[in-house]
């Protein structure tokens, strides 16, 4: 079995301050900023970002707005994810695609805490969709 060190959550959209792609907390505020999630969903949102905000260390490099995502580190990444899996659930019931995207080489590290690390972005990511469905038979 493959053991990656980092995850990270993220969307096809890109995030106009990185142009990398969204995670997953710019794809539920964007959501929020959209009009298009419903009150009651917003609300457990802001409950998850709450809890984030108040147990996760805010990069610095973050802070300042540089060029760098996050990712989380596999790790220590079980009471995340708990905390986190509403917030997928709220990205799938309005039909909001996103993707685990697991790595040991995120790039450079420019920040690091006991749950994620920062890293500089290198430049855009692009991710193509898959065909719907493939067969062997369609080669």
């Amino acid at each position: 079995m493959l053991r990656f060190k980092y995850v990270r959550i993220q969307g096809s959209e890109l995030a106009e301050n990185t142009m990398y792609a969204k995670g997953i907390f710019s794809m539920c505020w964007q959501l929020i900023q959209n009009d298009t999630m419903e009150q009651e969903d917003a609300d457990l949102y802001k409950e998850i970002d709450d809890w984030f905000a108040d147990n996760l260390p805010w990069p610095e490099p973050c802070k300042r707005q540089e060029k760098v995502v996050c990712f989380f580190k596999t790790e220590n990444v079980d009471e995340m994810m708990k905390m986190i899996r509403p917030a997928l659930w709220l990205l799938e019931k309005y039909n909001h695609p996103y993707f685990l995207v697991y790595t040991n080489t995120p790039g450079e590290i420019v920040y690091e805490d006991k749950y994620q690390v920062a890293v500089k972005v290198p430049g855009t990511l692009q991710i193509e969709k898959l065909q719907e469905s493939w067969t062997p038979e369609d080669k």
